[in-house]
């Protein structure tokens, strides 16, 4: 696989997607789509890869750094956005893919198969990607020959009733010889109903030359292209199916897999468990033996071995939890440690903490992390116990084996093995409750 370079086509606006952002900027499973494309095409170790966009794509250009960037000034068709890379690709004579930006879900298999099909003859000058849908609609045809060679592409609008009886379709992705690549390229002309410069007449013009062109199929499911939210909605779709099968594969237990949403840089190990209605945002990584319980939003998490999370918690970025330790329901992490064995069972706000080993954090705790301005740090000991519904009010420590009396609000360090208790003083008025309700109820008559 040396001697490659790849060219992607990421010029278009995408004004069906009713967007300011540019089409390729749209998003599958956390990450924009024409990164999705990158990835696979990096495990191709490419010499050189040349995305093509419009002006003031700036959002595209960092998005694919370190890609090199072509302008492609106008929009004329694909064959002229190609053109616009030719300038990068000066002096390179290997194979040449051609892929576009909005296409995410192809993969590197399939690219490695073009290849080798383009160099498998010395003749062949171009490879181009074909699938058989089951509706293959107005998708341009592939016409070949007894021999099994790609003779011709022929738009829909120009196919006659035989072409368009032709299961096989363009996906418009091809593999080129670098050294055709050039001049192919700038013989192709605009003399058609729309003006543009097609890159599928590619194909006619190196035929015409004596030289030949060939195919490989790839599945309807690798070349879907989003153009509108129907579109990026189905190819979320498909990428959760890859992602969920390969967390199986794995050895993960997915107890309804569909109902559980990956991102696209989800780690889990071996033996977790996880339960329906989980999503899971960028920068996940599991340890081995987690159950990760119902209707839980995970991202941006570290999670130990044999730790259990939810149902109903919410791990945000910078939560990083030790082996063994138990968030219950309706507990949220935000930016903090929880180290071995810690427990907060239910109903709690941990932000910007450090959570000691074994200590137990009761029901309705909350850390007061943030003064409307900055945020600040409360560090929880080991063994400590914080009793429920207390208020922790940031910069504040609980030493090791503390306890906290329930409904205390804590300002100042505890320390270690101390008991702090902060409650105003109980009155009780014997009867008053009765006369109360005596009196509401004279009212009311």
């Amino acid at each position: 696989m040396s001697s490659i370079a790849v060219v992607v086509l990421a010029a278009g606006a995408g004004t069906r997607m009713k967007s300011t952002k540019p089409k390729v900027m749209h998003e599958l499973g956390g990450r924009p789509m024409i990164c999705h494309l990158l990835a696979s095409v990096g495990e191709l170790s490419p010499e050189k890869v040349v995305v093509v966009t419009a002006p003031k794509m700036e959002s595209v250009q960092r998005a694919v750094a370190p890609a090199e960037i072509a302008i492609q000034q106008e929009a004329l068709g694909t064959g002229h956005a190609v053109a616009a890379a030719l300038p990068a690709l000066r002096g390179f004579a290997g194979d040449v893919l051609i892929l576009y930006g909005d296409t995410p879900l192809i993969e590197t298999a399939t690219l490695r198969r073009m290849i080798e099909k383009r160099r498998a003859s010395e003749t062949c000058a171009a490879v181009v990607l074909g699938f058989e849908p089951d509706d293959p609609a107005e998708y341009g045809r592939l016409v070949t020959d007894a021999a099994g060679n790609l003779t011709e592409i022929v738009e829909f609008a120009d196919a006659t009733p035989e072409q368009k009886a032709i299961g096989l379709c363009n996906s418009g992705v091809m593999a080129i010889s670098g050294g055709h690549l050039e001049s192919l390229i700038s013989a192709i002309d605009n003399r058609n109903a729309k003006g543009e410069y097609y890159l599928t007449d590619l194909v006619g013009l190196a035929i015409g030359r004596g030289l030949t062109c060939a195919f490989v199929r790839g599945a309807e499911t690798e070349l879907l292209g989003v153009n509108n939210r129907a579109q990026l909605a189905e190819a979320e779709k498909i990428a959760q199916m890859r992602w969920r099968a390969s967390a199986m594969r794995d050895g993960a237990t997915l107890i309804d897999p569909e109902q559980v949403w990956f991102s696209h840089d989800t780690k889990l190990g071996r033996d977790v468990v996880i339960e329906p209605g989980v999503f899971f945002g960028p920068g996940v990584r599991i340890g081995d033996n987690v159950r990760i319980k119902a209707f839980s939003h995970i991202e941006g998490a570290t999670i130990g071995d044999a730790a259990q999370i939810g149902p109903f918690a919410r791990l945000r970025p910078g939560a990083d939890i030790a082996g063994e330790v138990k968030i219950g329901n309706f507990v949220e992490i935000k930016k903090s440690r929880l180290e071995q064995g810690a427990k907060v069972s239910h109903l709690s706000y941990i932000g910007d903490a450090r959570v000691g080993a074994e200590a137990n954090i009761g029901a309705g705790t909350i850390t007061c992390n943030y003064d409307g301005y900055d945020k600040f740090v409360t560090d929880i000991g080991a063994g400590a116990f914080v009793g429920s519904n207390t208020a922790l009010v940031a910069p504040v420590k609980i030493g090791d084996g503390a306890i906290i009396g329930a409904g205390s609000t804590i300002t100042k360090d505890v320390a270690a093995d101390a008991l702090a208790i902060e409650r105003a003083p109980e009155a009780q008025k014997p009867g008053w409750a009765a006369r109360f309700r005596a009196l509401k109820q004279k009212v009311v008559k």
